[in-house]
This record gives structure tokens, sequence and C-alpha cells, in this order.
């Protein structure tokens, strides 16, 4: 196992005037990453995917708190409890050396005024400040040419680059300390459905090539992720409501809410076609004031009593599949 998240709780804490308010974004979220998978994370807007993104790192900023659980990384001999390390540790043993982050917008993610050489040094010498120029841009043009992009562009600014291009360069820069886990948070979401492609295999390259050793691929795509994850956890409202291999999710959805996302999108399954396409009713919780009990219960066509009152737990019903609903937890 590379990382274990148990029980994780992280709120935003919003202060308007007199009142305060807390914005429940990740809400008790346990889950195991393990070596050589791609985990696809899906879910509704602002159903806590970029925040737990955030948590893994551990890059916690007000607003945002870490209010409770653990995030503990395996680096061989032992365990990190990440949440239980300052930024400059974080920053010195973790980030960019075990796990590094694909943002959702490349071009925030580029300073747009520096070229992108200048770029790769910041960040390699931000962990390592004796690092020579010459030995870093060598290692950066091997990480430029195993991802199929121009040398050329190490000495163009951002603009002068294609979003694909800016996207693929922002990977590129993410693994050049070949960190064993790669988050990906919306990595295709403004790019036209070509360069998605291209950009998805340059995720793909840097697996099979063995770069990195796991991706977490953060998207509210199902087709996305189809092509590239073996595995997807499903979260609404702040928690994770199901976790499965792709295909027999995405085939055989468990949950309501994922039956309900698979219906919402076109798949070449035949028994989906003959459904039809559907859309979930309704609209998501107000975090602030999630309903009680099991949060999809006022959308859910299957809701009883116990859903309105109590919190279903995340089970394994079979061999790699969980599931947090009371239609299938004996009571």
């Amino acid at each position: 196992m590379l990382l274990e998240l148990t029980d994780v709780r992280a709120y935003y804490r919003q202060v308007i005037g007199v009142i305060q308010r807390t914005i429940r974004a990740v809400d008790g979220v346990s889950l195991k990453i393990f070596d050589r998978e791609i985990v696809g994370v899906v879910g509704e807007s602002g159903c806590g995917k970029s925040t737990l993104a955030n948590v893994i790192m551990m890059n916690i900023r007000p607003p945002l708190t870490f209010v409770g659980g653990s995030v503990r990384l395996n680096v061989g001999k032992e365990f990190l409890e990440l949440q239980k390390l300052d930024r400059s540790t974080l920053k010195e043993r973790v980030w960019g050396k075990e796990i590094a982050i694909v943002p959702q917008s490349a071009l925030n993610a580029l300073m747009p005024t520096l070229k992108i050489r200048r770029l790769i040094l910041d960040v390699v010498r931000s962990h390592n400040p004796d690092a020579e120029e010459d030995e870093v841009i060598g290692l950066a043009l091997k990480r430029f040419k195993e991802l199929g992009l121009p040398e050329i562009a190490i000495n163009m600014y951002p603009f002068e680059l294609s979003g694909g291009m800016r996207q693929r360069a922002v990977i590129a820069i993410a693994t050049l300390l070949n960190p064993r886990l790669l988050i990906a948070d919306e990595p295709t979401s403004a790019l036209d459905v070509v360069t998605q492609k291209m950009v998805l295999k340059t995720f793909l390259d840097v697996y099979n090539k063995n770069i990195i050793k796991s991706i977490v691929f953060i998207t509210h795509d199902i087709a996305t992720v189809r092509q590239i994850a073996s595995r997807i956890v499903v979260m609404y409202a702040g928690k994770v409501v199901e976790d499965g291999p792709v295909e027999e999710l995405v085939s055989r959805p468990l949950h309501p809410y994922t039956d309900g996302l698979m219906g919402s999108v076109l798949t070449p399954e035949e028994e989906v076609r003959k459904r039809g396409l559907r859309y979930i009713p309704g609209q998501p919780p107000d975090l602030a004031s999630p309903p009680p009990g099991c949060r999809f219960h006022p959308r859910c066509p299957f809701a009883m009593d116990v859903c309105r009152r109590e919190v279903p737990p995340l089970i394994e019903i079979e061999k790699g599949r969980f599931v947090a609903c009371w239609l299938y937890t004996k009571r």
C-alpha cells in the first residue's frame, strides 16, 4: 500500500460578519491507494474532489482546516503521518519527491512572465539549492523527450505554448523528481477532445514508463476516467459512496448516486443504452448544513427511514467493491 486515508475530515471555515460557516468539504473519507494503480475520483462539482487532492498532499491553508483523521504515506521502512508534519518538512520530504500534483489550470500553474526553463530550475532548486543548472536542464530535456515534448519548448514562455503543450509541460515538471504518487486535478477539463487524448496519453506514458508508481485522477467526466483508470472512487457531498474496479462499477453500479451518474452519460454497454439517458433530480446539499443520515437521501428514489437518520458505513460487499448504502447493509 502506498497511501492510506482514515476518517479524514477537512472543513472550510468562513466568517461573514459575526456569522461563521463551516463547509464540510471532506467529511469522514477513508481511502487506500496501492502501488501500480490509477484511481479515478469522480463526482459532481462541489463534492469535495479538489479538497481531497489538497488533503492527500496536506496542502492545508486557511480557510481550509484539517479537522481529524490520518493520512499515512508508505516510505519504505515506515509510514509517515503527513498530518503531523509541518509545511517545511512536507516540502523537504514529501512534496515533489513522494507526491506531486498537476493542478486544474496549467496556465495558472505556470508563471506567465518566466520561461519554462526558469520554472524548472526554481522547482528543482526548491528541493536542492545546490543543483547545477546544466544537470537540471539535462534532466528536464530527457523528461520532455520521454513525454513527446519538443526541446525548444523549454526556452519558451507559457503563453507561447498551446493548451495541450502547457498541460504536458506541467506534467513533465511535476514528475522531474520521480514522485511515486501523482495527483491530477481535472487536468483535461478545459481542453478539446483531441488535446484531451494527447494529455491522457502523457499520463499513461509517465505511468507505463514507471516514472511514477500510481496516479489519482480527479474528474467529473466518466468517459475520460474510463480511458485511464483501473478503479473508480465515487464522491458525493464530501463522502465516498462507492469504490470499485472501473468496468464493474460502470456496468453494474451499486449506489443509487453512482447509478444516476452512469445514467447521465452515454456509454457503449448495451444494458446502459437500453435504459436511456437519465438525470438525478434535485441539487447537491449545502455542505454547511448537510442533511442528516445519508446525504443522498433527499434525491434518492430508494430512501428509507434509516437513510434519513443514520450515516451508512462504507463496507466491502464483494471483493474489491465497496459501497456506503443502507440497501446493502444488514440491520
